[in-house]
């Protein structure tokens, strides 16, 4: 495929995978060329919903994710999807990879769905993602997923590319408290208690509506 900024920008309004991708990955590589990119398509960015996923690791931020996706389509909706994973310490690429994600999702021609890797960001974002949605957004999606790779202290930033943040926690992950500390309670628009089969379930729920009533 031709690589000239223009010429992407202009598959990309047309909804073209490969496009899409080579765009985003010049975005990864702070390639120069992907300002150009994000100056054509900018007024074609729109109001695309970009709903944020987060919560510490292991509790099932990427099932809702596929959940999510299985839910949108059936109305019809175009998604996009940004899944946040960690570095490789060798490539710098991201470890999980979007292939043993989501996998029956990839042959829906009207899903788009790429890792990223936090290259460093302690945000739980790569830096880059909220340009990576753009991209998306540009191309015609109608709802983009950004799920971060898992929260601590700092990582709080899916508050700036969101504009619906999911926080998600599971039984007995430890003192509702320390999530307020890390910043989750503050963030979240809606607090999901998943794997609510297992012990604890509904003790964690009222310990989340007491914090929040504070």
């Amino acid at each position: 495929m031709n690589t000239d900024p223009e010429v992407l920008s202009r598959f990309i309004l047309e909804g073209n995978r490969r496009a899409i991708a080579r765009a985003i990955s010049k975005i990864e590589n702070d390639d120069p060329s992907a300002r150009v990119i994000l100056d054509a398509i900018y007024s074609r960015v729109g109001s695309t919903h970009r709903i944020g996923i987060t919560g510490p690791p292991g509790v099932g931020k990427s099932t809702l994710t596929s959940q999510l996706i299985r839910s949108f389509r059936k109305e019809g909706k175009k998604i996009g999807v940004i899944a946040v994973d960690p570095s490789s310490p060798f490539t710098g690429g991201a470890i999980l990879g979007d292939r043993i994600r989501m996998q029956e999702a990839f042959t829906d021609p009207d899903v788009f769905i790429r890792s990223m890797a936090t290259r460093g960001s302690l945000g739980g974002l790569a830096r880059q993602a909220g340009e990576a949605a753009d991209v998306l957004a540009a191309s015609g999606k109608d709802v983009i997923i950004l799920e971060t790779v898992g929260v601590g202290q700092v990582e709080l930033d899916i508050m700036d590319a969101a504009d619906t943040v999911i926080v998600i926690t599971v039984p007995d992950m430890g003192d509702v408290i320390q999530g307020m500390k890390a910043g989750l309670m503050e963030i979240g628009d809606i607090f999901v208690v998943n794997k609510a089969d297992l012990e604890g379930a509904e003790r964690t729920k009222t310990d989340l509506q007491f914090v929040l009533e504070l």
